[in-house]
């Protein structure tokens, strides 16, 4: 799947991919419907970085679910 294209589809595969590898507990915290598609190329910059690496420290963790509560709508 290419997530270039800014659709929810690929929203959500990226959310998906982040609640796992950041082993989020509460998975409606990064509920795909909650973020914007106007800021899809910062979602995905987190997404790529989340994915780039295997592990993360607990304030990595707490800065990148900080960034991405920023994007969500209403922000």
């Amino acid at each position: 799947m290419s997530l270039q294209e800014p659709t929810t589809e690929n929203v959500h595969e990226m959310m998906d991919v982040m609640r796992i590898k950041l082993q989020i507990v509460n998975p409606a915290a990064l509920d795909a419907e909650n973020f914007d598609l106007n800021r899809y190329d910062e979602i995905k910059e987190l997404y790529d970085m989340v994915s780039s690496k295997d592990k993360f420290s607990v304030s990595e963790m707490d800065a990148i679910v900080s960034e991405l509560g920023k994007l969500t709508k209403g922000r």
